[in-house]
Parts: C-alpha cells; structure tokens; sequence
C-alpha cells in the first residue's frame, strides 16, 4: 500500500495543518466552503478509524481584519498579540461550528514554544492530546500568539505542527500548503524546477532547495520551516507530507494522485530522546575534540576530558548541544553538571574531579541515556 494519502491503514492517527492563507480569504473572512470539504474528509476518516489532530493557523488573519489593522495585523507585535485575541475567538467558533454540524466535538488547544521545550509541560499536552483523541475529540491547536514574544515562540505553526505530532505519537503529519510539495528551486521563479517526491534523509542538498519566503504574505512560514519541521517529525518516527491546499477536499486530490513530496520517518527513537531531538531552544553549548566524537559515534557518554570548551548558562538537568571542533551540532542532552561547574571540569579526567569540586557526584558530564545524536 502506498503512503500517499497517508491512508488510515498505515497511518492510524496523523496531525494535519492548515496555514492562514488557505483558512482565511483576502477580505479576512474564513474560506467556509473550503473548510466543509475538509471537514468532510476528517469525518470520512474517522469513520475508517483514523484519529485526527488540527494545527489551525488564521487567528492574526481574523483578528487583523476585525481590527482594521494595518499589515494584516503583522506591523508590530502589539498589533499581532491583539489580532490574535480577537481572531482566536473567531477561529476556534469557526472549527467548533463546522465539526458540531458532523457531530463532532472540537477542542482548543493553545501553546507556545516553551509549553514544548519544557519537558514537564510537554509531557501534559501529550497526555491532553491522547485523552481528548481517546474521546472522540478533534484537537484544534494553535500558537498562543497573544502572549507569545520573539523568545517563546514558534515563528511558523509548520515546526508547531511537527511538535503536536511528536507529543501526539502521530504516525503523520500533513502539512496543507500553497505549494504543492518541495522542488529543486523555486517553482514561481525557475521554470525548470522539478518536485521532488520522496526524500528519505534531509541533507545539505534537500535543505539548498527551500526557499524562506512565505508566498501569500498572510502566514510567516516558508519551504526552509517545513523543511525544519520534517527533520523533527521524521526524527519521532512520524512521515511529513507538503500536499496543496488550494483544491477542495485536498486529501483525496492527494490520494488520488495529486502532487506532493513525502519525508519518510526514520526509525522511532525512544519518547525521551525524540523530545530532546525536535527541542527548538538550548541552553549552552558544549564543543568537544575528535576523540570525544567519535566515542559519542560508538554510543558512549560523554567524559570531561573530551571537552574543548564550555558556552552559556545552564543548570543541571538543562538541555545543551554538544557541538564538534567545526562547528557542527553532533548531539544534544540532559547536562549533568551546572555550566559553572562543566567549566571547571572540562578537558579533565574524572578521577581529578573530587580534587576540582570537592566531591565525585557524577563521572560524566552527559550521560549516553540522557542524550540523542543528531546526525548519526
């Protein structure tokens, strides 16, 4: 069986966003006809037993509108916190009106990015999520962008969707776009630009083709942000679709041969280390030698001693990157010494560590079970 289409047999429960272009018209008012046919499919695909989960953006759009504000709302960030206030409201009545006339029960859920990055409050929205799917519900989510600032969010709901779906244990993520997949160049300015259909690794070559630019100038994502947010769905073992969703009930034009690129999951990491992978903020930064690398490439730990240099403020317990001698990030994990301390300790063996802090609580600085390599 094909994944395209992401058929209900293969993928029992998928995460589906749709961005503001597509939800909203140039007037600023929902695109209910369109909407319909969507809902039409969700309720088509439950009934084969698949479970659905809505990354809906839109509310700046809405609010933007009812607000007479300048720039669709995005002028300044008082004026996109207000039209999300206002347009939040119009949104999720739109959702709830539209599933209630299928008899189906809608939930709002709003977050920011620390909601996610935050494992205790993560592991919540996971357990709302799987609750509310063992009740029939259709989570509506969306980014809380009324209280949200340049350090507390996600910037797209592309890389939100992929985070829904890790915390969701989705098997897929759809990501409804204004183009129909991922080409080699961009398609609106290079005639030759061809689609690419299925890519299994996201490498230096995929990541060349995206283009950062958000067509329709409602949104804020672009190709470089779906991009992104495969490589965290991906990573939690949950395939990613970009599929147009300029055509009336756009999964089935999917299925049944319309366009569309696929990233395929890779193997499924444990819930753990998933979470740490798709992490979008870290606290510091931990460069190491090539011996260090290479011992972390054999799957063991990392010791002081392989450790060049110590950057940032953390805590223990706080997520940090290990990065190599060029620059790359190799790794990233639970930090088992404060930064203070990993400074003090860094480039030394562990047995000199009771004579450099006073006692041995820990021998390594990130342990193997409490990191997750990056590019293996």
């Amino acid at each position: 069986m094909t994944l395209a289409g992401f058929p209900p047999a293969l993928c029992r429960r998928i995460v589906i966003k749709i961005g503001s272009a597509l939800l909203v018209d140039p007037t600023g008012n929902p695109r209910e006809a369109w909407l319909r046919t969507l809902v039409a499919e969700i309720v088509a695909r439950r009934v084969e037993g698949q479970q659905i989960v809505i990354v809906s953006s839109g509310a700046i759009a809405l609010g933007a509108r009812r607000l007479n504000l300048a720039k669709g709302g995005r002028g300044s960030l008082e004026d996109a916190q207000a039209a999300a206030a206002v347009g939040q409201i119009a949104l999720s009545q739109a959702w709830a009106m539209l599933l209630a006339e299928q008899g189906i029960t809608a939930a709002q859920i709003l977050v920011t990015l620390d909601d996610l990055e935050n494992r205790r409050r993560y592991l919540n929205a996971s357990a709302t999520l799987e609750r509310l799917l063992s009740l029939g519900v259709v989570p509506v989510v969306n980014e809380n962008d009324s209280v949200a600032t340049a350090e507390i969010r996600f910037g797209d709901n592309d890389r939100l969707a992929a985070r829904i779906g890790q915390a969701a244990r989705a098997d897929a993520v759809v990501l409804l776009s204004d183009v129909d997949g991922l080409y080699t160049a961009n398609p609106h300015v290079d005639a030759t630009a061809m689609l690419v259909e299925n890519i299994k690794t996201i490498d230096a070559k995929i990541m060349a083709m995206a283009d950062g630019g958000s067509g329709s100038g409602m949104g804020s994502g672009g190709m470089r942000s779906k991009i992104e947010a495969a490589k965290i769905a991906t990573g939690a073992g949950a395939h990613l679709a970009i599929i147009s969703g300029h055509v009336d009930s756009p999964l089935q034009n999917w299925s049944n041969g319309g366009r569309g690129s696929i990233f395929h999951a890779a193997d499924a990491k444990r819930a753990r280390k998933s979470w740490l992978a798709g992490r979008l903020t870290t606290r510091g930064h931990i460069a190491i030698d090539a011996g260090a690398e290479r011992a972390l490439a054999n799957g063991n730990s990392l010791l002081p001693i392989g450790v060049r240099t110590v950057t940032g403020t953390f805590a223990r317990g706080d997520v940090v990157d290990i990065v190599a001698e060029d620059g790359r990030v190799l790794a990233r994990g639970l930090a088992e010494y404060d930064s203070g301390d990993a400074v003090k300790i860094a480039g030394r063996r562990s047995e000199d560590i009771a004579a450099i802090l006073g006692d041995v609580p820990r021998s390594v600085l990130i342990h193997r079970d409490h990191m997750v390599l990056l590019n293996p």
